[in-house]
């Protein structure tokens, strides 16, 4: 998909993607990593998060089976899955991490019916263990999941077989692997950090 190279690049261009293969960022998990990905920032550009946008339509429309709401996972797919849900008139709920802990204790705002088919949009997929929360958490109002999209994923295998061992499909517009590719095209990086960026996935995978 050419939008999944487009967006790879409008992600470094805006830095909501940085690269730094020096001076690694810490996750919130504490793991030290050479990427770090912010795709909150796609919010504050028109273009890009309609580009974004028209990107989930497609994969949605790619499927076997359509869905009758998007889900949108608690912060930072809420906005995408609200555009989405628009650019395709359905309706649209959102999923907290967990539960509120005042008022009626919701972990799922807005309306749903069991039976329903619904598409869950995230920003950004490490390791899947929220998505797949998310998921669950809907498969429990009687809701069918029948996959989650996200903007972008670092393609670790964890990811892929905890998705496996749930049950559940999932699809990314674009990935590590297309990003690595343009900053070698674009010359941003040389081979050795290239092999390095390379090498902290496979070890990342190995140790965890």
């Amino acid at each position: 998909m050419e939008l999944s190279r487009e967006i790879a690049r409008n992600l470094l261009d805006i830095q909501a993607v940085q690269i730094r293969t020096e001076d690694y960022f810490t996750w919130t998990s504490g793991i030290k990593s050479p990427i770090y990905c912010d795709n909150r920032l796609t919010m504050s550009y028109p273009d890009i998060r309609a580009k974004i946008a028209q990107a989930f339509v497609q994969l949605i429309e790619q499927s076997e089976q359509k869905p009758d709401v998007i889900a949108g996972c608690a912060t930072a797919g809420i906005p995408h899955a609200a555009w989405v849900a628009n650019r395709l008139g359905l309706p649209m709920v959102y999923v907290r991490s967990k539960p509120k802990g005042h008022g009626k204790g919701n972990q799922i705002e807005g309306k749903l019916e069991k039976g329903q088919r619904a598409i869950v949009i995230e920003d950004l997929i490490s390791t899947g263990g929220s998505s797949i929360e998310s998921a669950k958490a809907l498969e429990k109002e009687g809701i069918t999941v029948l996959g989650v999209l996200a903007i972008f994923t670092y393609g670790l295998k964890k990811a892929k077989e905890q998705f496996l061992q749930a049950n559940l499909a999932f699809r990314t517009i674009t990935d590590y692997d297309e990003l690595l590719r343009l900053l070698v095209e674009d010359e941003t990086i040389n081979n050795e950090q290239y092999r390095e960026l390379q090498s902290w996935r496979d070890l990342l995978e190995t140790s965890h």
